[in-house]
């Protein structure tokens, strides 16, 4: 029963009254899934929202507050009364308390730990001693494990007592007896083996498993690649660390994918949603990138001053700037953007350098070919000079040629010395081609108009 209109936001706000029948308020929200409740929570009140949020069981109301940012999972945190607050923490995923520690205050962390109890606390502790955005911080510790020489009938009686709280039993995690991963079983496996079966016997013991230390976007590319509903995350001695699962993927691809869009735009990317983030918020993200990319702009201007004496000569030359420089900037925007996506799923390694410049050298020929016919009509019909023409036509090819192949070097390098391919993004690779562009410019027409 998804939430379509205000006619239910504001039935749930009449029940919420002091004296409205308790169980028509519960009946209701049983019908709501958690993230249509979060919905509803977004469009209350705080005292409603306080009110909510104790009517509604803690394992329902903790995955009711995962669909929120962290910061946001705080503050509704905060309202509660301890009690309240203390059911709804310890009913919360391992890896969703990792994320709302990460990113509140120490002091703030030092009291929502309080209320863990001692064996959750240790788990999260063990998960934020993992680099942030690894696989071991995002991984859940609500898996269910077995031990190899148990029996499918004692494996069946652990799993009734601990199912129920894990957050995947698609499959068991067989252990050996020092915590190390051996195997794993599906359920589908445990329930059809011949009663008195020892599970080492039926598990696979071929596991593909991810370290806890990897970053956590080459982890979610391993788990779709594989497609697999969960991936066993170990450390260093083979020990399990925590299960990465398939909802976990999606939150991480869709941060990731935000961040290089971002960063594609010439911007730093958010830390809240857009309508949610203030001003002054923006304006910092903003302004520093467009202050580097300004001063990178000034190469531009030092270039057209240098030859000055040049335009000066032939002031026509001056006319086709502007058409040069852009079609060399979307020339490497496009190759930037297509290898920047290419390096993001795994299409291209820094192995494939060579591959990807001979690609698009060649693409880039035949493209300013292409663009040079249409160029050197565009000049005739603008000028009617033949010379002018075949000089902006010949900087079309070699401009759309070096801009492609920048375009596509500049991600692979970046990958090469550890940072994100999406910093050198479209802005960033059209401010560099605009300024070659330039200079390619009017050296072919030095030396074709023989100035």
């Amino acid at each position: 029963m998804p939430i379509q209109n205000s006619k239910l936001v504001k039935q749930v706000r009449t029940l919420l009254r002091p004296g409205a029948p308790e169980d028509a308020l519960r009946n209701l929200l049983e019908e709501l899934q958690p993230y249509d409740l979060s919905i509803l929570l977004s469009e209350l009140d705080e005292n409603h929202q306080t009110l909510l949020l104790k009517t509604l069981p803690p394992e329902t109301a903790a995955e009711t507050l995962e669909h929120f940012e962290p910061v946001e999972q705080y503050l509704f945190l905060d309202h509660l009364e301890e009690e309240t607050t203390i059911s709804i923490l310890n009913n919360m995923s391992s890896d969703a308390v990792v994320q709302l520690f990460t990113a509140i205050h120490p002091r703030q962390v030092e009291r929502l730990s309080a209320m863990l109890q001692p064996p959750f606390r240790e788990q999260i502790k063990n998960q934020m001693a993992y680099p942030e955005n690894s696989a071991g911080s995002l991984a859940t510790m609500d898996y269910i494990a077995a031990r190899r020489w148990w029996t499918t009938e004692q494996t069946l009686e652990h799993l009734r007592k601990v199912g129920e709280k894990a957050e995947i039993y698609n499959y068991i995690y067989v252990l050996g007896p020092r915590g190390e991963l051996a195997g794993v079983l599906s359920l589908r496996e445990l329930i059809l083996a011949a009663p008195g079966t020892q599970i080492d016997q039926i598990m696979n013991s071929k596991v593909i498993t991810v370290a806890a230390e990897l970053d956590q976007e080459e982890a979610a590319r391993l788990l779709a690649q594989y497609d697999l509903v969960a991936l066993p995350v170990v450390n260093a001695g083979g020990k399990m660390a925590g299960v990465l699962t398939v909802d976990d993927v999606l939150d991480v691809i869709e941060e990731e994918a935000t961040e290089d869009i971002h960063l594609l735009g010439g911007s730093q990317p958010l830390d809240s949603p857009y309508l949610q983030a203030g001003i002054f918020g923006v304006f910092r993200k903003r302004i520093v990138w467009l202050m580097l990319l300004f001063l990178a702009g000034t190469i531009t201007s030092n270039i057209l001053k240098h030859y000055e004496d040049t335009l000066t000569q032939i002031v026509a030359l001056a006319f086709f700037i502007p058409l040069l420089i852009d079609t060399g900037g979307n020339a490497g925007a496009q190759t930037s953007t297509t290898v920047i996506r290419a390096v993001a799923v795994g299409d291209i390694t820094v192995k494939d350098f060579f591959k990807v410049i001979w690609r698009e050298m060649r693409l880039g020929l035949i493209l300013g070919l292409a663009m040079a016919i249409i160029g050197l009509a565009w000049a005739l019909a603008q000028q009617k000079n033949l010379d002018l023409g075949l000089t902006v036509s010949t900087a079309i090819i070699a401009v759309i040629t070096v801009s492609s192949t920048i375009g596509a070097v500049m991600p692979i390098i970046g990958k090469r010395l550890g940072l994100d391919p999406a910093v050198f993004s479209a802005p960033v690779i059209t401010t560099v081609v605009d300024a070659l562009g330039l200079i390619i410019y009017f050296q072919i027409a030095r030396f074709m108009l023989r100035m």
